[in-house]
């Protein structure tokens, strides 16, 4: 190879070697829990990790009802909706939306860490998150994957 040629890595994405992991939020902070769980859906922690390919793993979320933020949070931060219509903006705090729908806090953080393309689409159908401990991805034999504090 001539000296500053450089080539495009390219791994098969059948062939690429693919891992289910579950991983428990309860307690946790949300924050924490989203970063990792983005970093294993990219496959940043793969020697073969390329930024324009879909080489992720599996990730199945469990107890994400019972994740915590610090500080005033659970009051203070807002989410914002809106319906497309005049006056149509809803919004939320975290405490409500964690009443209302208990996954959702957890998948906008989630997919606020992904990229904002079609990739990043793509990704976040890999990602399974559930409110309490119930899930039904029982036969893929999900890994636990440790979150640290």
């Amino acid at each position: 190879m001539k000296v500053g040629s450089m080539k495009t890595i390219y791994v098969n994405p059948e062939k690429a070697p693919r891992d289910w992991w579950l991983v428990d939020a309860k307690d946790k902070t949300l924050g924490r829990v989203a970063a990792e769980v983005a970093a294993v859906l990219r496959g940043k922690k793969k020697p073969h990790f390329v930024p324009h390919q879909e080489i992720g793993d599996y990730v199945v979320v469990i107890n994400a009802g019972k994740v915590v933020v610090s500080g005033n949070k659970e009051q203070d931060k807002m989410y914002h909706f809106h319906s497309r219509f005049p006056g149509g903006m809803k919004n939320f705090s975290f405490a409500a939306l964690l009443k209302r729908r208990p996954e959702a806090p957890l998948e906008i953080a989630i997919r606020g860490m992904l990229p904002k393309n079609r990739l990043g689409r793509k990704l976040f159908n890999n990602v399974k998150v559930y409110a309490d401990e119930k899930h039904p991805h029982v036969a893929q034999k999900p890994r636990v994957l440790e979150i640290k504090e």
